[in-house]
């Protein structure tokens, strides 16, 4: 039986559930929400890479791996139960979770809807729930043990992201009957995984050298930062403007704004950083600029591109002195999860309060919102700030429980052991790399092609079984030139890792 039918006019299609009744779809609104959660997944492996450039050579792969492994364990878990426990009507008892109506998609086709199907709402979702455990696992960099991070991630988005997603998102859910307004994640994802990896950081430890001039290294590979922050803007036209689920005016004013913001907060950020190292920082930039769209992500659907420039401001500034608590309060959170992504996102959740409204939130012909403080609506802080709370200090206290249960299984200990993280987790636990070698200089001048010229014949001559003789001038220049990777100094014909036998020195 033909349960699809087309319109001769428009060709947007009618879908027949079980019952009969029918559902009316839109095929633009379709293909925009098919290519938001295209758009949405390019985001994950951006995440990687800018995790992979911040951190040293030998842990960087890890991070891009852990990335692609939060989509395959976010999907099946999204699949098997997730989408069930944050979107199922059974909500509407506790107002807190879901229950198991939709386990393993099961009646998802045959559920009414908007203009488009709810398996589109569903993937899309789907790419949220991803991204958010990927962020979240920035706490786990350089120490964390690959095949348990697997399984966290699986436990903390049913128990962590889910609750969130739910009472956020879900119409049943105590923050939205509430009133709380979060166009696309304020709370369910920057929140919830800032406050994430604080937890995953305080309970995993100090790394090996904190404190010292052996952890005080610049990011391994700023293309990586640069590259990943593109993919995150470029993704985040689709993580933010998708959130309406149409294709409308609203999400026209969705994408605006998020390009102001992201545009203003990284030039804050590098403002901030010129004043006090006179240079222009690019991972700077790159941190505002992430700042400012983070800053954004609850307020995009409910704010003009004055108020956006604001918030992108607003929230660099917050989040460029929050990456200074770390030292304050002695943390060993590299990445800086928490002060880009929970407090950013506390910070926008509250200015969508002071920015939100109404007749932008009506962009898309929907019942208007009661709006914010521009609409002297005042009591829309108090919920802003109630649902940041609840979900700062709920995924913060649940994390922590999550890492303790892990550490008294056997091995499911988060923590990598002391040789681990000597070798890198890339050696221990893929044994691929990101890449082997760099050069000493940056750039070879004409003072120095001689010794670059030694260097490729004493490599020559070890090949052949020759040795250039000891104390000649060939000797000298091949002995002054080197070839190095991000922690060990290598001689060319030496092993991948600078020591016999593939082992390595910690940096």
């Amino acid at each position: 039986m033909v349960n699809v039918t087309y319109s001769e006019v428009s060709g947007d299609p009618t879908y027949y559930m079980a019952d009969g009744t029918p559902a009316l779809y839109n095929l633009g609104d379709m293909a925009w929400m098919l290519t938001s959660t295209a758009l949405v997944f390019i985001m994950i492996p951006g995440v990687g890479l800018l995790y992979s450039g911040l951190l040293r050579r030998k842990n960087a792969l890890s991070m891009l791996l852990i990335s692609f492994l939060a989509i395959a364990v976010g999907s099946f878990q999204w699949f098997f139960w997730g989408y069930s426990l944050a979107f199922s009507e059974g909500a509407a008892s506790s107002h807190f979770i879901g229950d198991l109506k939709y386990f393993a998609f099961q009646n998802v086709l045959d559920q009414p809807s908007g203009r488009i199907p709810v398996l589109l709402f569903a993937i899309f979702q789907n790419m949220f729930a991803c991204i958010t455990v990927a962020l979240a696992c920035g706490g786990f960099a350089e120490r964390g043990r690959l095949p348990q991070i697997c399984l966290f991630m699986f436990v903390w988005l049913t128990i962590v992201y889910c609750p969130i997603a739910c009472w956020t998102w879900n119409a049943e859910g105590w923050s939205f009957i509430m009133g709380g307004l979060d166009y696309a994640g304020g709370t369910p994802v920057h929140i919830s995984s800032g406050s994430a990896a604080l937890a995953i950081a305080l309970y995993l430890g100090k790394r090996r050298g904190y404190g010292t001039e052996r952890l005080a290294y610049k990011p391994h590979n700023t293309f990586f930062v640069v590259l990943g922050t593109a993919f995150l803007w470029l993704g985040w036209f689709g993580f933010n403007g998708g959130s309406g689920l149409s294709s409308n005016l609203r999400a026209v004013m969705a994408l605006v704004v998020t390009q102001m913001s992201a545009s203003t907060g990284g030039i804050v950020w590098m403002l901030m950083d010129w004043r006090l190292e006179r240079k222009f920082s690019a991972v700077g930039f790159c941190s505002g600029a992430i700042a400012g769209l983070v800053g954004i992500t609850p307020a995009a659907g409910y704010v003009g591109v004055a108020s956006a420039v604001a918030i992108g401001a607003i929230t660099a500034i917050a989040s460029n002195l929050a990456t200074r608590l770390k030292f304050v309060l002695r943390i060993d959170e590299s990445l800086d999860v928490f002060a880009l992504h929970g407090v950013g996102g506390g910070v926008g959740c509250a200015l969508t309060a002071l920015f939100g409204s109404a007749s932008i939130a009506g962009l898309d012909g929907s019942d208007p919102i009661a709006g914010g403080w521009f609409d002297q609506n005042w009591i829309q802080l108090g919920y802003q700030v109630a649902d940041s709370v609840a979900g700062s200090a709920y995924s913060f206290v649940l994390t922590t429980v999550i890492c303790w249960l892990f550490h008294f299984i056997p091995f499911l200990r988060l923590r990598s052991a002391e040789e681990e993280e000597i070798v890198g987790i890339d050696e221990y636990w893929i044994g691929e790399w990101t890449h082997d070698y760099c050069a000493v200089d940056r750039e070879l001048g004409v003072s120095r092609l001689d010794d670059h010229a030694m260097m490729v014949e004493r490599t020559e001559s070890r090949r052949s079984g020759s040795e250039v003789k000891a104390g000649s001038p060939n000797e000298k220049a091949s002995r002054n030139t080197s070839v190095t990777t991000n922690e060990v100094t290598v001689s060319p014909g030496a092993s991948a890792h600078g020591l016999p036998g593939g082992s390595r020195v910690d940096a």
